[in-house]
C-alpha cells in the first residue's frame, strides 16, 4: 500500500524559505512521477512541480526560479525547496505519485499548510 506523508510546512515571512518533504512508502520514488501541487480554499488545485523517473523536472511558471523539486532515492523522499516566498504562495501543498507515462497521479498525501505573511 502506497503512503505519502508531507512535512515541513509552516508560517514564514515574505522572502523567506521552506523545504517541504514527502516521504513515500510502498513504492519507489525513483521509478515514479512525483508531483507537488497546491490549493487555496475555494480555488482549483494548481500543479507546482514534477519530477519523473528519468530525473527530468519541471515547475510552474508562477514559481520558476524560486521553487526546486528534487528526490533522494535512498530515503525514498521527494522535496520541494521554496525560496523567496510570497503571500500568494500561501496554500495547502500536496505531494502526489504516479506513472511517468501519465500526467495523472494515483496517490496523494494529506497536505501540509504553507502560510506566507508579515
Amino acid at each position: 500500500q502506497v503512503q505519502l506523508v508531507e512535512s515541513g510546512g509552516g508560517s514564514v515571512q515574505p522572502g523567506g524559505s521552506l523545504r517541504l518533504s514527502c516521504a513515500a512508502s510502498g513504492r519507489s520514488v525513483s521509478i515514479s512521477a512525483m508531483g507537488w501541487s497546491r490549493q487555496v480554499t475555494g480555488r482549483q488545485r494548481e500543479a507546482v512541480a514534477r519530477i519523473v523517473s528519468s530525473g527530468f523536472t519541471k515547475v510552474a511558471d508562477s514559481v520558476k526560479g524560486r521553487f526546486t523539486i528534487s528526490r533522494d532515492s535512498a530515503k525514498n523522499t521527494v522535496y520541494l525547496e521554496m525560496n523567496n516566498l510570497r503571500p500568494d504562495d500561501t496554500a495547502v501543498y500536496y505531494c502526489s505519485m504516479g506513472s511517468s507515462l501519465s500526467e495523472q497521479y494515483d496517490y496523494w498525501g494529506q497536505g501540509t499548510q504553507v502560510t506566507v505573511s508579515s
